[in-house]
């Protein structure tokens, strides 16, 4: 008996005598190099135009750590901890109570979100700063009793104006959380005895950070800049000052630029410290965390002169 042998077995990935190894030719993008050069073109020219313009760019420097422009700095940021303070209390308790079985809860937490969030935060602020033209008194018994226009001081028109409007902002934010999280998880809870409390407390919310985060981490930054706005009711902070300052020294359109100086280096350190969060609370749902800023600065720095294709 004969047995016959495939002579082509285990030959077929050899490549034929003579065969050429084939040569990868990498796609070239030329739109993004005409897009590039479009703006750079575009920046430059923008920096060229400012620099012939009449600004006086030595009185940046000059009042860039004034004592004025660092007191509105402090209350610039004091006035977004506190607001979102109230933002963030009012927003979990408005976010309970729209998804609470009952009607009137629901209801009441419905006509806030919607009130607040038809009206622009200006209006808002005006509304409140100018109710002492409808009530005279402010009357809660025997706690306190004074004249409208001395209970409602600027700082106290900002809060509210700031914090009640970002509660309506922030409700939705943590319904959406909170609607992310399994209804199982309740389900167990609950089937162990746990309250509906202590389950939002230990089960639900805690799961539920991970959507809220990254949402609240922009309304912070938000808020940073919409605190420029109570400028409008006499509240002194960053802008207000910059605009004095502009006004007594000559010198407004630089002051401007101070101040967006100033809101730039301030939103920049909280994206860092927003990024550290949500990477924080990544953990239970990514294998592998983000690389850090200083994490891919050293492994870009590693990577320099390491041949392609191997270890350096």
């Amino acid at each position: 008996m004969t047995v016959d042998i495939d002579k082509t077995a285990g030959t077929q990935d050899t490549p034929p005598a003579g065969a050429e190894a084939i040569k990868a030719v990498p796609v070239r993008h030329y739109g993004r190099y005409v897009s590039a050069v479009i703006a750079i073109a575009l920046f430059v020219a923008i920096i060229y135009a400012f620099g012939q313009g009449r600004i006086n760019w030595n009185a940046v420097p000059d009042y860039f750590f004034d004592d004025r422009i660092l007191t509105g700095v402090g209350k610039t940021l004091m006035l977004t901890a506190l607001s979102m303070v109230i933002g963030i209390v009012g927003g979990i308790v408005l976010a309970v109570m729209r998804l609470s079985k009952n009607p009137v809860t629901s209801s009441v937490a419905w006509f806030y979100i919607w009130f607040f969030r038809g009206t622009p935060v200006l209006v808002q602020l005006f509304l409140w700063f100018n109710l002492g033209l409808v009530f005279e008194y402010i009357n809660l018994m025997p706690f306190y009793k004074d004249y409208w226009s001395n209970f409602m001081t600027p700082l106290l028109t900002a809060l509210l104006g700031l914090g009640l409007n970002e509660a309506a902002y922030m409700a939705e934010i943590c319904r959406a959380g909170l609607l992310a999280v399994d209804e199982g998880q309740t389900e167990a809870a609950h089937a162990l005895g746990m309250s509906h409390g202590r389950t939002l407390r230990r089960i639900v919310i805690p799961q539920a950070m991970r959507v809220i985060v990254p949402p609240t981490g922009n309304e912070v930054i938000n808020m940073l800049k919409t605190t420029s706005l109570v400028a409008a009711v006499q509240f002194p902070e960053l802008f207000r000052y910059a605009q004095d300052i502009g006004q007594t020294s000559g010198a407004p359109v630089e002051m401007y630029f101070l101040a967006a100086a100033w809101y730039l280096i301030m939103t920049s350190v909280l994206s860092v410290g927003q990024y550290y969060i949500e990477r924080y609370y990544a953990r239970g749902s990514s294998r592998q965390l983000p690389s850090t800023p200083w994490q891919k600065v050293k492994a870009n720095m590693l990577s320099i002169g390491r041949p392609k294709g191997g270890a350096a």
